[in-house]
């Protein structure tokens, strides 16, 4: 890398904080850091991050199946709503054939605790699990794919527009993400090969 005069771009420091969310509407950790899954749409995470465009915060809520750690819905806002939430799960649904019993697991946001979105996962069956309080460790799954997108797309890119960043997280997830990178928890396929190969 020094003779080619490249550096690596790294992640930045997670900052623990006190901070802790009401008790109001929370469930049990039913995930309780189990990780694997033994097939598709056994087990989902999904998660918040924060993405800069031109000075003001851009929310991307995502949904990742943890047996191939695909990532099955997505949805950008420049708010931090219900409907941002409820929006990437709806589109996990829609593209996935799901049955009673999928654990979906979450952080105790308000958005998570909100009435649709539960309403949502009951809808079809589904178990709501939410992470212990102030603990990033018990989705660190999903916190782990936020720290590589940040570093392998969003660090080096100056957003101008939320259309421009939409695209940009199209083509991270739909093309490269899910179809091209590989993991090494998965053998070193991608999460879509790896499906392939259940299936």
């Amino acid at each position: 890398m020094q003779e080619l005069h490249l550096r690596a771009r790294n992640g930045k420091a997670f900052r623990y904080s006190r901070f802790s969310y009401a008790n109001v509407g929370v469930s049990e950790n039913i995930l309780n850091r189990h990780f694997r899954a033994t097939k598709p749409n056994q087990k989902w995470v999904t998660d918040i991050t924060y993405i800069r465009v031109k000075g003001k915060w851009n929310y991307l809520a995502t949904v990742m199946d943890l047996y191939s750690r695909a990532i099955v819905g997505w949805s950008i806002d420049d708010g931090m709503s219900e409907q941002l939430v409820t929006d990437a799960l709806q589109m996990a649904i829609s593209k996935r054939i799901v049955k009673p019993g999928l654990i979906v697991h979450s952080d105790r946001g308000v958005q998570y605790r909100a009435v649709k979105y539960q309403g949502l996962i009951d809808s079809i069956g589904g178990i709501s699990s939410m992470s212990r309080r102030s603990n990033c460790w018990d989705n660190a799954v999903m916190e782990s794919f936020f720290s590589r997108l940040k570093v392998e797309l969003i660090y080096g890119e100056k957003y101008h527009s939320i259309q421009e960043l939409k695209s940009s997280i199209f083509e991270y997830i739909e093309i490269f993400y899910n179809r091209v990178r590989l993991h090494s928890t998965l053998g070193y396929l991608s999460p879509l090969e790896y499906e392939a190969r259940y299936a």
